[in-house]
């Protein structure tokens, strides 16, 4: 008991730490020893940290490093070439400054669709939010939400075929690719996205009713020079090689080629399905990335700052990541850790139900998606695989409810993007969290039980 203690009062820590700003690389590996010594003499300490930790950490990084950074430089130079903004306007053009909500929610899903990073995309609209809201006499306690439910929801986690981290991860476990499920994906994208916007149109109606208009802020939106933006079909165009390429590179280009030699001890014998995904949204990316770059060399004042600028906002968050996940793997190693996986694995005897459960309670404690659902897998991932395998349940179900799971319950206080993006608006968690909680998990959260319930009636597809 003292162990199972021990598991749970080091993850309280590592989320207490968190929300108080504590850099989570520096304390990950001290919370892992907190629970190391509450299972005194189950494993030993530096070779814990040096045996177990690191090289979790550092498989993580070997894995997805090039999607965080050809990520976080495609975001940049987006934003660089006014790309962001130009597509945002444009969106805001045909939607309707009257229709506010709308307009930034597109404007954000289409940017993250497209492979823009949440935070870019929060600093290039949350500008043009804030003037659609104040002329249209809409509370700015919402722009967290409007931005969130565009940003961390149904285009992180449901929209097949979507380059964002959350919907990669799963897919060296089950040999799928990021178009896993796709009719059960798209279901829960249009739910997500329309319960949120119903959530949305209710509380701006509600203020309204109230007499609450955009509310006194003083907010100094730095000036924006919008006298050379790309057209918007310039703008659009990294994106639409982002989704282009992605889909022909997994589906066709990649798997037409012979690949036998990864059958071999230089290579691992690793299996093409392991990597397919990953080499997919890297070849998309890095053709986008040339793409914004030579339709943008007189928009780019700096290619090289700008690109070295993208290269090191990506470490942070990859470091962050790959720290939990080490955490994790110390965590995953203890005695008293297989208590409480089976504990979690009983609770439910499909494979299926069970792992969502899992991810959704993980990415919940660490409030993080990907971390959440890094922990998870990286413990149990193999199991699961081979638990889908012999009860004869399409892979891609396992693929898709993990993924969806990691943002049913992620959108918590101490949430590194929910911090973030409220110091963009320049807002609080009293004033803005609530409706962030209720669109960005809850719809999650129910989007998940939408997909369950059809798997369990319907099936896979």
């Amino acid at each position: 008991m003292l162990g199972i203690f021990g598991i749970f009062a080091s993850l309280a820590l590592l989320i207490f730490l968190a929300h108080r700003g504590w850099n989570v690389i520096f304390v990950a590996p001290l919370c892992a020893a907190v629970a190391i010594a509450c299972n005194y003499g189950d494993l030993p300490l530096m070779a814990s940290y040096t045996q177990i930790f690191m090289p979790a950490l550092g498989s993580y990084f070997a894995t997805y490093f090039p999607l965080f950074l050809l990520g976080a430089v495609f975001g940049k130079l987006m934003d660089e070439s006014g790309a962001a903004r130009a597509i945002a306007q444009r969106i805001v053009a045909w939607v309707g400054g009257e229709r506010a909500i709308l307009a930034v929610v597109l404007a954000c899903a289409l940017l993250t669709y497209g492979g823009v990073s949440l935070f870019v995309v929060a600093f290039s609209v949350y500008p043009i939010a804030a003037s659609l809201f104040r002329a249209a006499a809409i509370p700015k306690r919402l722009i967290p939400a409007a931005i969130g439910l565009g940003s961390f929801t149904f285009t992180m986690v449901a929209v097949p075929g979507t380059p964002a981290i959350q919907n990669a991860i799963p897919t060296p476990f089950f040999k799928t690719t990021v178009y896993a499920a796709p009719g059960l994906s798209s279901i829960a994208a249009v739910f997500m996205f329309a319960a949120g916007m119903l959530w949305l149109s209710r509380r701006s109606a509600a203020a309204r009713r109230n007499g609450e208009g955009y509310g006194e802020h003083k907010e100094e939106l730095a000036a924006v020079d919008n006298a050379n933006l790309p057209s918007f079909f310039m703008a659009l165009l990294p994106i639409l090689v982002v989704i282009g390429m992605n889909f022909v590179l997994s589906q066709y280009v990649i798997p037409a080629f012979d690949h036998s030699y990864l059958d071999t001890d230089k290579f691992k014998h690793i299996d093409l399905k392991k990597v397919l995904a990953i080499w997919a949204i890297i070849g998309a990316m890095a053709a986008a990335i040339l793409v914004v770059a030579l339709t943008n060399l007189g928009r780019i004042k700096d290619l090289r700052d700008a690109i070295g600028k993208g290269t090191l906002g990506s470490l942070l968050p990859m470091a962050n990541t790959a720290s939990e996940v080490g955490y994790g793997a110390v965590i995953a190693a203890l005695a008293a850790f297989a208590v409480v996986r089976e504990g979690l694995k009983s609770v439910a005897s499909d494979p299926v139900v069970s792992l969502w459960l899992v991810v959704t309670v993980l990415a919940g404690m660490t409030g993080s998606a990907s971390g959440g659902m890094s922990l998870a897998l990286g413990a149990m991932g193999d199991y699961y695989a081979q638990a889908a395998q012999a009860a004869h349940i399409n892979p891609e179900i396992m693929h898709r409810i993990a993924s969806m799971g990691s943002a049913a319950m992620d959108i918590l206080p101490h949430n590194g993007a929910v911090i973030t993006l409220l110091a963009i608006c320049g807002l609080n968690h009293k004033q803005s969290y609530f409706d962030l909680f209720v669109v960005g998990s809850l719809t999650a959260f129910t989007a998940s039980l939408l997909v369950l319930g059809l798997y369990l009636t319907v099936g896979v597809f």
